[in-house]
């Protein structure tokens, strides 16, 4: 497999500890972004230190276009796409008698549609090359659901029968398919929770703490070594106990 990893939403958070996880791992990295050109070359050199090669790209996952030329990118810069971790979404809470067809676009579009073209097209790349390793970043929300995120759980959920799916189609090309759903993170996702709110999720997690990013980089890093060469379409819980 080419030691290459692209990387959707790396700019921060569970991106940029994958990122920086992986490139310790050997891989080079390309560091996917959609706004901050700073927060991409701040990836960028973090990936650096570890001795990896890096690239950004500024990219919507969900623009086909755009995430063509971000693969070819991939490929003339890093010699290929070996591993794909779809990290990048987004969230939304909310009733769900107040949701809106412009709410459901804008959660669906990024976290199922913009996986699934970026799938597509790195496993375009990886076939032709004898193999490689995709990553999906679900929750997990996917796995049970929460109250009042109806859209993002199943935006999530839908995200986890993509992986299975693929996982059964991809694997005669040597392709494995896999997912990690995460607990509750340290992220800029829940910053818009209070400190009450957190403390209560912390009791809540059944090893007393909150996640951070890194713990979840971990599992994915284990998902793209050889080590997992021998497992695909399994959904890999990182919560602390959240959900048992």
């Amino acid at each position: 497999m080419i030691k290459s990893a692209v990387i959707t939403g790396a700019s921060r958070g569970i991106g940029r500890a994958c990122a920086v996880e992986l490139a310790r791992a050997g891989f080079d990295i390309l560091v996917n972004y959609r706004e901050s050109d700073a927060a991409a070359e701040e990836t960028k050199k973090l990936c650096e230190a570890q001795g990896a090669k890096c690239v950004t790209f500024r990219a919507d996952v969900k623009d086909e276009n755009e995430v063509r030329r971000m693969i070819a990118y991939a490929e003339c810069e890093l010699g290929g796409v070996g591993v794909l971790v779809n990290n990048a979404g987004v969230g939304e809470s909310g009733l769900f008698t107040d949701m809106t067809r412009e709410k459901y676009d804008r959660v669906f579009d990024t976290n199922v549609w913009g996986a699934a073209v970026c799938a597509r097209e790195a496993a375009k790349v990886m076939i032709r090359d004898g193999g490689g390793k995709i990553v999906n970043v679900s929750s997990m929300w996917g796995v049970v659901g929460a109250s009042c995120e109806a859209l993002y759980s199943a935006s999530k959920a839908a995200l986890i029968g993509l992986t299975k799916a693929l996982a059964k189609e991809l694997a005669p090309s040597h392709i494995t398919v896999n997912c990690v759903a995460p607990g509750v993170i340290d992220t800029d996702m829940n910053a818009c929770y209070g400190a009450e709110t957190m403390a209560a999720l912390k009791n809540e997690t059944p090893l007393g703490r909150i996640g951070t990013p890194e713990d979840v980089a971990r599992a994915v890093a284990f998902l793209c070594s050889d080590a997992a060469d021998f497992i695909t379409g399994d959904v890999m819980n990182v919560n602390g106990g959240f959900v048992i």
